[in-house]
């Protein structure tokens, strides 16, 4: 081929030592080649950590920008850095055999810090944070960027114990300090220590030079790894860990995923016969992804998201979890509840009619005393789940409505005889007993329970808040003057929530769930 085969590359000291091995490999086979170094968003930003600059592929976009406007005929990276999945009309044309897949740890002075509660460890890679952490939880890290040379230079002028690089990059340019250890602990990342060159799909002559330096037992495994890491849709955001080897005609795989800190760790490992190996990277994805790795990828994904949505009741994970991809959600219960002790003069005997609307009410009752102890006749519930929890904990419920207010009209219509009890906080809502009164019907209060206002400021990214009783939008209104959009589980809360807010909305039924729906709704 008389063509000059233009060579894209970073302009640091391994990238282009990487791309001479390709330049090298290319002339042997009778090509004339041409080295043309481009400087990468990567090289450029030093002052933030990789995971932070929140672009895909930013060590090859420059260079995939180069390729499609015709700048360079092939690119050369470290397959490590390059994302799973590549611009339309740029393809992978070949991996080169892999180097040195470890990561190694250059330490100064000795490595009596490994045993030590306090140390200070540099890295940019969540991936090697995350793994140091899990095994060394009281080290703090440090970020730290650069080429090779910068970095060990930053490491030598500091009080660090310590920083990790990757071992086919400090070797291949021949700079390995005396002073380092490889770490055969740490899950190295999908496809380290391999260089893989992409050229323009349409490009049948050059992708077919290409094919000829194509290391197939390299590309087999890289492949497996970077599969891997799709399938869980990770990438320089999530420390996601991926290593396959073959041996004796077997293909044997290990894969993991860390929350950032390194708190939370899922492991993975798998062995195929070489042939048979199509599902491994399937097979361990969704074995990951079923012992939480879903809840901990949208966590991550999540980190750097603001809050839009604030929940004024602590929401269970699985209540999170229905949330629209749109909504970053944050709950605290901004009520809290004590219970107080019921004087047993108060359950002597038969109450005729009882009136329970919360279910604190019923957490009060069933502290103080046996389901056998609470002698009622009539059971009257706001509230489905209140109802549910009054039926298993204490009796049959005569009967239920959505709201106080309903609840007061029905018993002035139907309820036997005219006196009741109800149990209920010390803040209360003035409807129920007031239209009881004006009917001339006699009611007994007896507190059950104290309710504590504890409201917190929300952060200006939150646009609509969940309110759960009238006493929530209280609380919640304390401490917050903005306007938001109020969605709230019953007309009760509503009519409060009006007081406050412009836009208020009301679940179609009184359930965290049916509010959770509301808002879904609004973010579709």
């Amino acid at each position: 081929m008389s063509k000059i085969i233009k060579i894209g590359t970073r302009d640091s000291e391994l990238a282009l030592w990487q791309a001479k091995i390709v330049q090298s490999q290319l002339e042997h086979l009778g090509h004339k080649t041409q080295l043309v170094p481009v400087k990468s968003t990567g090289d450029l930003v030093l002052d933030k950590p990789l995971y932070e600059l929140g672009i895909t592929g930013i060590f090859t976009r420059t260079l995939d920008i180069a390729m499609l406007n015709n700048d360079i005929d092939i690119a050369v990276h470290s397959l490590k850095d390059v994302p799973t999945l590549l611009p339309k009309g740029i393809v992978q044309a070949a991996v080169l055999k892999r180097g040195n897949v470890k990561d190694t740890l250059v330490f100064k002075d000795n490595e009596e810090f490994l045993g030590s509660k306090d140390a200070v460890i540099a890295t940019g890679s969540l991936r090697r944070r995350a793994q140091w952490l899990n095994r060394f939880p009281t080290h703090t890290i440090t970020d730290l960027r650069g080429n090779v040379n910068s970095r060990l230079e930053k490491l030598e002028n500091s009080d660090w114990n310590g920083a990790i690089f990757a071992a086919a990059g400090i070797g291949r340019i021949g700079i390995r300090p005396e002073d380092a250890i490889n770490l055969d602990w740490m899950v190295p990342a999908p496809a380290q220590g391999a260089i893989m060159i992409t050229a323009l799909e349409e490009d049948e002559n050059i992708r077919a030079i290409c094919a000829e330096l194509n290391h197939e037992e390299t590309e087999i495994c890289t492949t497996i790894e970077r599969d891997f890491l799709n399938k869980l849709e990770g990438g320089c955001t999530a420390p996601i860990g991926a290593l396959a080897f073959i041996k004796d005609e077997e293909i044997t795989f290990t894969g993991v995923l860390l929350s950032p800190d390194g708190t939370k760790r899922i492991d993975v490992s798998r062995v195929k016969k070489l042939g048979e190996h199509n599902d491994v990277a399937q097979y361990c994805a969704d074995f990951v992804i079923e012992r939480g790795g879903k809840r901990l990828m949208d966590s991550i994904k999540d980190a750097d998201r603001k809050t839009n949505v604030y929940s004024t009741k602590s929401l269970t994970e699985d209540q999170r979890l229905l949330f629209h991809e749109k909504v970053k959600s944050e709950s605290t219960d901004v009520v809290k509840i004590s219970l107080n002790r019921i004087h047993p003069r108060f359950l002597k005997q038969e109450i005729q009619n009882v009136i329970i609307t919360s279910k604190n009410a019923v957490e009060s009752l069933t502290t103080n005393y046996s389901a056998i102890e609470l002698q009622f006749k009539n059971i009257y519930c706001v509230g489905r789940r209140t109802k549910r929890l009054v039926e298993n904990k204490i009796g049959k419920v005569t009967h239920t409505e959505n709201n106080a207010k309903k609840l007061a009209e029905y018993l002035v219509e139907y309820m036997e005889g005219t006196e009741a009890t109800y149990f209920c906080s010390d803040i209360r809502l003035d409807a129920l007993p007031t239209i009881l009164s004006e009917n001339n019907i006699k009611v007994n209060e007896i507190e059950a329970y104290q309710t504590k206002y504890d409201g917190v400021k929300v952060n200006d990214s939150v646009e609509a808040v969940m309110f759960y009783s009238p006493s929530t939008v209280e609380s919640f209104t304390q401490k917050n003057n903005k306007e938001i959009i109020a969605f709230c589980i019953g007309e009760t809360t509503a009519k409060e929530a009006k007081k406050h807010f412009d836009d208020v909305r009301v679940a179609k039924v009184p359930t965290v769930e049916s509010v959770i729906e509301l808002v879904n709704e609004h973010y579709i």
